[in-house]
């Protein structure tokens, strides 16, 4: 039996369809991928980093200690580096961005 060519026409562009959407998704996984090997790769320099010079450890966490305690003078938030557990109407003071690590990689 043959079949209709609205039929074969049809079912190609289903496929044609199907095809698209696999390709978005491989791409989206590709970037998560990359992604989490940024990442990997920062947490791995920040490992040596602290094994070579560990005093830089200190410092960054005495530097994260004082950025919470300023935050919480300038958004008003009780109790220094700890932050309120219930949240304000309005917060006045936006979420932090997460910034690559402090020690950052020489540039090539």
């Amino acid at each position: 039996m043959c079949e209709s060519p609205s039929s074969a026409e049809h079912r190609h562009q289903g496929v044609d369809k199907d095809l698209l959407e696999l390709n978005k998704d491989l791409e989206r996984m590709i970037e998560d991928v990359e992604n989490i090997s940024v990442q990997l790769t920062w947490m791995a320099y920040d490992m040596v980093v602290r094994r070579t010079s560990p005093e830089q450890g200190d410092m960054l966490n005495r530097l994260e200690d004082a950025y919470q305690q300023c935050r919480a003078v300038v958004c008003g938030e009780e109790g220094g580096t700890e932050s309120n557990p219930e949240p304000e109407e309005e917060d006045t003071c936006a979420e932090p961005v997460e910034q690559p690590s402090a020690t950052t990689p020489p540039s090539s």
